[in-house]
């Protein structure tokens, strides 16, 4: 009786470990982890009143990242897409319900694949996409177009563009307005400036939204001949944009990043390669000159970086999504009101704290499955000797 009592403890503690390991790792460490993070405060974020004379929020909270890389048919082994799929999906959701974002952007790269892989290969990638980052009706999901995505610039044609689009309801240019606050979305894969059709196309857009920003940003006074050459332009609220895209513009390189999500310390000083890793210096310039934005933020590099452009144009490079490109994730939550902004970063699990964890189990098993083993010896040598002294006896 006292053996099968044994077993049976030794049966439910392999169980539990097991249990618990797979648990915690897989679902609960995102949710302590997630947990800490928090929106930040903007100064005026209670600054206007309502229709009744009450104050009304003006902060929109939006949660930006980058960099999703769902691995395609191609490249991607089912396991590696099987467990990176897991991670964002458990990450992307917790997020979601601990600090209900009214908006999400995504930075582009949404899709690793999304430059060679067939109509079947996209619908089935379109499909994983839709399920892993899907939401409520409380939160908007805007999603901005990569190199990964459509291809790199002699990758990219009008067919894989207008997949996209379609794919995700809307132009890859373009201006979204929440609450007041303009987010200006930039096709950043088409600003090589090499007079390409779909260059040609964005860029021509960009001045119209251009052209439209800067009249909603003037006073008009009648008859000053500035309110004539705005009276078909689209109408915005007078405030100075947040640029996003997914190349970063004109920087020589990392080294003067710092932060956990920095690139690796051999790695902040190998120079970047115009419109391959950042903007060119010429594309750079246009949309700091065009829209003189207060914030922009990008991805690609799969890494942190905050670069400050001409003085006076912050830039923040918003780090990968997936444990694929690195061990520590993360995301940036934006408080946004017309006048203001505020930024934090919310760390992810480290890819290296979920293998620790399983390797200390897989320790335990292998200890407990010793004592085991010794315990079993020390009762068959105990019976044996039970059993010779009886025929001795006899």
């Amino acid at each position: 009786m006292e053996r099968i009592n044994v077993r049976w403890m030794a049966a439910v503690l392999l169980i539990l470990l097991v249990g618990g390991a797979f648990f915690f790792c897989e679902y609960l460490i995102y949710f302590p982890t997630i947990f800490k993070c928090a929106w930040p405060k903007v100064s005026d974020a209670r600054d206007e009143e309502g229709i009744d004379g009450r104050a009304t929020d003006s902060t929109i909270r939006a949660m930006v990242l980058s960099d999703t890389h769902l691995l395609g048919a191609v490249g991607g082994h089912w396991f590696d897409k099987l467990r990176r799929e897991w991670q964002m999906e458990r990450a992307f959701q917790t997020a979601l319900w601990l600090l209900k974002p009214e908006i999400v952007f995504i930075l582009g790269d949404i899709f690793d694949e999304g430059k060679w892989s067939s109509q079947k290969h996209w619908e089935d990638d379109v499909r994983r996409f839709h399920r892993m980052f899907k939401h409520s009706t409380d939160t908007e999901l805007v999603v901005l177009v990569g190199n990964h995505d459509i291809g790199f610039h002699y990758e990219m044609d009008w067919f894989k563009l207008q997949r996209f689009e379609k794919v995700f309801n809307a132009s890859s240019t373009r201006i979204v307005t929440k609450k007041g606050v303009n987010f200006l979305l930039v096709n950043s894969v088409a600003l090589h400036g090499d007079g390409c059709p779909i260059c040609q196309s964005v860029e021509k857009s960009l001045i119209k939204l251009s052209g439209d920003l800067n009249c909603s940003l003037q006073n008009f006074q009648p008859g000053d001949g500035v309110k004539d050459r705005c009276d078909e332009s689209q109408v915005y609220p007078p405030t100075r944009p947040i640029m996003l895209q997914h190349y970063p513009l004109y920087r020589l390189s990392d080294a003067a990043c710092t932060g956990l999500d920095a690139a690796a310390p051999e790695e902040r000083h190998l120079l970047f390669r115009e419109k391959y890793d950042v903007l060119s210096k010429d594309a750079s310039q246009k949309l700091l000159q065009w829209f003189k934005p207060r914030l922009i933020l990008s991805g690609h590099t799969h890494s942190g970086c905050e670069v400050l452009h001409d003085n006076k144009y912050p830039e923040v490079s918003v780090p990968s999504f997936s444990w694929r490109n690195r061990n520590n994730p993360s995301f940036i939550l934006a408080s946004v009101s017309p006048s203001s902004y505020a930024l934090s970063k919310c760390f992810l699990p480290e890819e290296s704290t979920v293998i620790w964890v399983y390797c200390s189990a897989g320790a335990c098993l292998l200890l407990l499955f010793l004592a085991h083993c010794l315990w079993m010896k020390g009762f068959l040598q105990c019976l044996s000797l039970c059993l010779l002294g009886k025929h001795k006896s006899l």
